[in-house]
């Protein structure tokens, strides 16, 4: 088998990277965008969309850096987020604790924002073992409503010298709640809902809902150091430089090398985790995309509302009105946000 690879596979493999290189690459690109991003928009309008992001979330991260008095510049903050033993568990167990503590934490301040919540539990578990390695840092798994069991908000805990405890918070809204499993659970319970929009995950409702939620965070108080509230926008950042990196890969022809060194010297994420979400873009075109092109519009889309409603806005109410959707693609939801806020006021 080893030498199938050696002598036929490898041998007979392009040598260029992105989509752009394929046989209609561009228009295969550009498909792709709208089949996980589900907007209109070409790969150079969300390659500067990135770029503008990308800066107005490092102005953030510097005063962080300035209000902690830090001696040194960013670089040299992220180095020392990155090997200081103070942001890495030493167990699993102790990691999972931390991950269950704030998962409860959550819990607790939802009904500030949220009037509707699942029937449906969550539980907190490891990531498997023999996927573990090749696996992102956390995940969501969610349990159809008949099957007599909860979702699960699984953690990595492999490698923990590459599992940062200053992102954790982050991770856990993201990931149970009120990120996929809120989101998740209620749409199946919809039952007014066409089962499309009940059971199906458009990838830019789902991720860009789980991404705004690490903002609800900051609502809820549940950032309890300026470290924590670095590693959310480390979160935001890493999902920013997603727009730069999977566009400069598909449509500009960027190298490996490149995308590696720009989400490196951009976010404090650990070098194991940088290098297995490069090698997922180059594999997965524009999957990476609808994370932040959907939080992105549902953060513009709100405060359009705020706008239209005035002194009666809430956002209680916005999320409540987005939950209940079931899940759609944002071209729509532009459209029925817009009338809902045009109603409100």
């Amino acid at each position: 088998l080893l030498d199938f690879f050696e002598d036929e596979y490898f041998t007979k493999a392009r040598d260029t990277l992105g989509a752009y290189s394929l046989p209609g690459g561009k228009q295969f690109y550009d498909e792709q965008i709208y089949r996980y991003a589900t907007v209109d928009m070409t790969a150079e309008e969300i390659h500067q969309l990135g770029l503008s992001e990308v800066a107005r979330i490092r102005a953030e991260m510097e005063t962080i850096i300035s209000d902690l008095e830090f001696e040194g510049d960013f670089a040299a903050f992220i180095e020392f987020l990155r090997t200081d033993p103070q942001f890495y568990a030493k167990t699993p167990r102790e990691l999972l604790a931390e991950a269950s503590y704030f998962a409860k934490k959550v819990d607790g301040r939802l009904p500030q924002l949220f009037g509707k919540l699942p029937r449906q539990p969550y539980g907190v578990a490891p990531v498997p073992d023999d996927i573990a390695p090749f696996y992102t840092g956390g995940r969501y798994v969610p349990s159809p409503l008949d099957a007599r069991k909860g979702g699960y908000y699984w953690v990595n805990t492999y490698a923990l010298e590459s599992r940062t405890l200053y992102t954790l918070p982050a991770l856990t809204l993201h990931e149970a709640m009120p990120g996929h499993h809120l989101q998740i659970a209620l749409a199946g319970e919809q039952g007014e809902q066409p089962d499309y929009r009940r059971n199906d995950n458009i990838s830019a409702f789902g991720e860009g809902w789980a991404l705004y939620a690490e903002k609800l965070g900051v609502e809820m108080n549940i950032y309890e150091t300026p470290y924590q509230d670095f590693g959310r926008l480390t979160y935001e950042m890493w999902r920013a430089c997603r727009l730069v990196i999977d566009t400069g890969i598909h449509a500009k022809g960027w190298s490996r090398q490149q995308a590696l060194d720009y989400l490196t010297s951009n976010t404090a994420l650990s070098i194991h985790e940088v290098t297995t979400e490069i090698d997922r873009y180059i594999s997965w075109p524009a999957m990476a995309l609808s994370y932040k092109l959907g939080e992105y519009t549902s953060w513009v889309l709100g405060r359009e509302a705020e706008g239209k409603v005035g002194a009666d806005f809430a956002l209680r109410d916005v999320g409540e009105f987005l939950l209940a959707l079931g899940s759609v693609p944002v071209a729509v939801l532009e459209g029925v946000v817009r009338r809902w806020g045009s109603e409100q006021g």
